[in-house]
């Protein structure tokens, strides 16, 4: 056949990807093995009970299979093997996984912490080589403030491009005292007339130093008499005070590599290297779905109505991570709105809030069902947040299903969409480090804890507003303290997840003056 083979590039970018994921997978069953929990299938499933679809919903907390989760899930099993209630000629779906063996009652458990976001990364570099690589897209500097640069950043000139003076006062030629010429140099005049010996012209700071020129004497280093003649002070060294051309790189050097951050000061050493515009990793694009009838957009709480904190919170921090939110839409507790939305958006990632355990009113595993999505993560052993899920839900799109609890949503973010997006926008990965804790902190038996945190000094302090509902400590913290099952000791070192900024809260009660960082 002449028609697409085997090795076209769309099947080695699909083969990279499945790759990616089952490689990523696989680190799932070895930890769990090594954990002594079992092995799990191609779906990471997640255990129940930590009231993970929304704040009341479900879950009693305890850690283990309600029954009420078991009967969600066989319904579950069921609606999947009759490809759905909604469209009767459907179908039956082939990669969304079931987590009950419902021949012996068994389930598998949650992933482990640490495999859960080495499946979002591996996921997102899938998704990526699938397309063949990240998308690039050049950009003006005036928009490419927290882009990542899609090639090397290298010197367009000199820098300087001349030799400049590096203060106010005056530059001089041979050995003094000077003469002083009447008409001084200024930053922005070009080719100045050169010095003879003996001669001295005033000059500012990044004017053009005049041809045979020995030396800036800086304006306080320096006096003149009544007759126009120049003493200097002190000694004058030959080049002192003087930028030579070329001093911060040759043109042609590489000042970042590719995948580098742009920050402020990125933009202003491109301008300064002769950029009008960068060639920059174009940000993932993403669609929030805000689930849950019982949400406000304003006012106080009323009459069992709560404030939605989400929808103001995940667009900037997906932005933060280097997300472009192209929209956020509140869908209720409405499953065909929810199907709706997922199989019309072209994002790269959806995110939906809420709706990911088993209670009445959380459609998220069935939509995911109805749209033949293939589970990678469906659960996680972590607390806050371990009804989070991550799931491809077509060829170059993931779904990440976030907890409704504020908190239990950050650690979803963290866990999962921060390795995907970071993946897909070309950033870096964070080397890790860790803290020694300032004081003691209690673990879950068999989950991984995430605490918010400040740094101070040397230490992190934990902060004491941590459950999964709230928000009053990650709003004062610097980040996230991972702590293994059982807890950690005070003075023992551990990993920080690093939020995209920080904080110097006034110092109440809820949390300690943050140390002076920021983190893009």
């Amino acid at each position: 056949m002449s028609g697409q083979s085997a090795e076209s590039p769309a099947a080695q970018a699909r083969a990279a990807e499945d790759g990616a994921v089952d490689e990523a997978l696989a680190l799932v069953n070895e930890a769990r093995a090594a954990d002594g929990r079992g092995a799990g299938g191609a779906g990471v499933p997640g255990a129940p009970g930590s009231g993970g679809g929304r704040s009341g919903r479900a879950g009693s907390g305890t850690g283990r299979p309600g029954p009420e989760r078991v009967s969600a899930e066989r319904s579950r099993h069921a609606d999947s093997a009759t490809g759905g209630t909604d469209h009767p000629g459907h179908p039956a779906p082939t990669h969304h996984s079931d987590s009950s063996d419902h021949r012996t009652g068994s389930r598998h458990q949650a992933a482990p912490w640490s495999a859960a976001r080495a499946v979002a990364g591996r996921a997102g570099r899938g998704a990526a080589a699938r397309r063949g690589g990240t998308a690039e897209r050049r950009v003006p500097l005036d928009r490419a403030l927290g882009l990542t640069l899609a090639e090397p950043l290298g010197a367009l000139s000199d820098l300087p491009s001349f030799d400049t003076s590096a203060m106010d006062g005056w530059v001089v030629a041979g050995p003094g005292p000077w003469d002083v010429r009447a008409e001084g140099i200024l930053a922005g005049q070009d080719r100045p007339e050169p010095l003879s010996d003996g001669e001295a012209v005033q000059i500012a700071t990044g004017a053009r130093i005049p041809r045979d020129a020995t030396a800036v004497i800086r304006s306080e280093h320096g006096r003149t008499d009544d007759k126009g003649r120049l003493f200097a002070l002190g000694d004058v060294g030959h080049g002192q005070d003087i930028r030579p051309r070329g001093q911060e790189c040759r043109s042609g050097d590489q000042l970042l590599p590719t995948g580098a951050l742009v920050t402020p000061a990125v933009l202003g050493l491109a301008a300064a290297a002769g950029y009008d515009e960068l060639l920059t990793v174009a940000r993932p694009r993403v669609e929030v779905f805000i689930l849950g009838d019982e949400l406000l957009t304003e006012g106080l709480p009323r009459e069992g109505l709560i404030r939605d904190a989400l929808g103001p919170m995940l667009p900037a921090w997906l932005r933060a991570l280097g997300a472009e939110v192209t929209s956020v839409r509140r869908l209720g507790d409405d499953p065909e709105a929810l199907l709706t939305a997922v199989r019309a958006s072209d994002a790269d990632l959806v995110v939906t809030t809420g709706g990911t355990a088993s209670g009445p009113v959380d459609h998220v595993h069935p939509t995911l069902s109805r749209v033949d999505a293939e589970l990678l993560v469906d659960g996680v052993a972590v607390r806050p947040g371990h009804p989070m899920l991550l799931a491809r839900t077509k060829e170059g799109q993931h779904l990440v299903g976030l907890p409704g609890n504020p908190l239990a949503a950050v650690s979803g973010l963290l866990t999962l969409a921060e390795p995907l997006l970071r993946t897909l926008a070309g950033r870096p990965e964070q080397e890790p480090y860790t803290v020694p804790l300032q004081a003691a902190v209690h673990g879950h038996p068999h989950d991984t804890r995430l605490v918010p945190v400040v740094v101070r000094g040397e230490n992190a302090v934990p902060l004491r507003y941590n459950g999964p509902a709230m928000l009053r400590g990650i709003a004062a913290a610097d980040g996230l303290a991972v702590v293994a099952p059982g807890g950690a000791k005070a003075g023992q070192e551990v990993e920080i997840l690093d939020l995209p900024w920080s904080w110097n809260p006034a110092g109440d009660d809820g949390g300690a003056a943050s140390a002076e960082r920021c983190f893009t």
